[in-house]
């Protein structure tokens, strides 16, 4: 067993080895094959009579009329738009161009082409030294601290705009957070436990509702059909209220059952007005349970504050949670730059700021700025209205574009109250772009910005939504290419069919033209070896 364990990395390394030989000596593979194939070509140039067969071709040639080149060029025109169409389908869907990923993903491992395993999972530190890159958070989706009630919100939007806001992979990752928060503390599910858990599962809305009745009916104290009841068939925040304090008096000690439905009563509240009572419940619930932080209820609090304008007890709560330890969020990030912009945002002027220079606080105030737009650079437009709003997903990436239209859902109002906040924000927040010109491979104060937020925001966001992407991704190549090849062909059509014998004239010219070296190579051959000499050759 040692043997063969202590064998492997050998052949490992002679596997390496050998792709990497393969890969280094292709270049110069291709140079002698193309050079053997024009040997080749001069030296069967007589047995196979291909003088004559290129004399015959250009008989033929010159026998067609120009409308043959005026439907050639049409036909080569109209696939090349096609293709030109396709590919910017394509790119507007998926952000890549199907030409170019089927290149990687099929023909360049064929050509030796392999990445680099050596720096996967590091990135660079700010003393240039590798460190481990957490790859596996960076892209995790995260439930939304606030999300709607499907219900009393997310059907309404239904009803009025016939649109749906959730997609069936945000709802599907809720079901599975359902299903983890209430199985119970039992090895053995109920039966009412098990509708439950069908129940959750059931991708139609109204069989999910008709299975949380069946489970009332075979237990009239099963929490989790109240549940929701209340999630989804309350069409009010009142009635949906009701029905949470109906599951909290049956609920009993199941921990994750009274924390999710005393977070909805905190919610319920705050969307009622009775913001004081919410910011007691969630406080409470922080006290009463420490250990659930990854819940986020914090940030439940910051926007209930926020709401009550008691900024130092905003304060308070960020010097708690925005900690170097503690994982971010565009709520934190940008709330503590919403606190300091507030303090010099109604004095301030950009012509007397460029005049006089920053102050410390209004540095302060941008350097925060800065760095939330470093975190999550997506939310600006929406706080500043240059992208419309829609209603925030069940679940959020973070610094993806999904956290940016939950964060400005609930928190552009307490941008716009802060008078003067979103002009220090139109006036700044673009200069952190000049701080981190590729974000994709080194960051400033956070983790070089992720490469995977633009296909997990599509899953997470709905179809007539834009997708915000950063950074800005250029036209992939083979766009323009086929875009250049549809436009030159088009031309060649319409000028031939115009002036059919000067473009006759004009393409007699340009292959005579493109075929010269060849021939000049083939002269030169010929003065270079003895007759005699590719006599015998070809008569091997």
């Amino acid at each position: 067993m040692e043997d063969t364990a202590g064998s492997n990395p050998q052949s490992l390394g002679f596997t390496e080895k050998l792709k990497s030989w393969l890969s280094w000596s292709w270049t110069y593979v291709c140079f002698i094959w193309l050079g053997m194939v024009l040997i080749m070509i001069y030296v069967l140039w007589s047995p196979l009579k291909l003088q004559e067969t290129l004399t015959s071709a250009s008989v033929f040639l010159n026998t067609l009329t120009p409308k043959f080149y005026v439907a050639l060029t049409g036909t080569s025109s109209l696939i090349s738009g096609l293709i030109l169409i396709f590919e910017w389908w394509y790119f507007r869907k998926y952000g890549t161009s199907f030409i170019e990923q089927v290149s990687v993903s099929h023909l360049r491992p064929l050509l030796g082409g392999v990445e680099s395993s050596s720096t996967t999972g590091l990135f660079t530190s700010v003393n240039g030294e590798a460190e481990p890159r957490p790859s596996v958070s960076e892209c995790k989706v995260w439930r939304n601290p606030l999300n709607l009630f499907r219900g009393a919100e997310y059907n309404r939007y239904t009803w009025v705009t016939g649109k749906e806001p959730l997609t069936y992979y945000d709802m599907n990752l809720s079901a599975q957070d359902h299903q983890t928060f209430f199985t119970g503390d039992t090895p053995q599910l109920r039966p009412e436990d098990a509708v439950m858990q069908k129940a959750w599962r059931e991708r139609n809305p109204q069989a999910r509702i008709r299975a949380a009745y069946q489970a009332i009916e075979m237990n009239h104290e099963c929490a989790a059909a109240y549940v929701l009841l209340a999630e989804e068939e309350a069409t009010t925040i009142t009635e949906a209220e009701r029905l949470f304090k109906k599951a909290l008096a049956i609920a009993g000690k199941d921990i994750n059952l009274l924390v999710y439905i005393k977070r909805r009563l905190a919610m319920c509240a705050r969307k009622l007005g009775r913001i004081k009572e919410a910011v007691k419940m969630m406080r409470d619930l922080m006290k009463e349970f420490p250990l659930l932080g990854m819940l986020n209820i914090h940030e439940n609090l910051l926007e209930a504050l926020l709401e009550l304008q008691a900024y130092a007890d905003v304060q308070a709560v960020l010097s708690k949670y925005d900690d170097i330890s503690l994982p971010k969020s565009a709520t934190i990030c940008y709330t503590s730059a919403l606190l300091k912009a507030r303090a010099v945002s109604d004095k301030f002027s950009p012509e007397a700021a460029s005049r006089r220079g920053l102050s410390t606080a209004e540095m302060n105030a941008v350097e925060a700025i800065h760095r939330a737009v470093e975190f999550n650079p997506h939310v600006p437009k929406y706080l500043l209205e240059m992208k419309s709003l829609i209603l925030p997903p069940e679940h959020i990436l973070k610094r993806g574009d999904s956290e940016a239209v939950a964060y400005a859902f609930f928190h552009l109002q307490h941008w716009k109250r802060a008078e003067g906040a979103l002009n220090l924000l139109h006036c700044t927040w673009e200069g952190t772009f000049r701080i981190i010109p590729y974000p994709l491979e080194k960051g400033h104060l956070f983790y070089p910005y992720p490469g995977c937020t633009e296909t997990a925001d599509r899953e997470l966001l709905p179809s007539f939504h834009e997708v915000s992407v950063y950074p800005k991704k250029e036209l992939p190549f083979f766009i323009l290419f086929t875009a250049g090849l549809c436009s030159f062909t088009a031309m060649l059509a319409m000028l031939t069919h115009q002036f059919p014998e000067l473009m006759g004239v004009f393409a007699k010219a340009f292959f005579s033209t493109l075929f010269a070296p060849l021939g000049f190579f083939a002269d030169k051959m010929e003065s270079f070896m003895p007759s005699s000499f590719w006599h015998q050759l070809t008569r091997i």
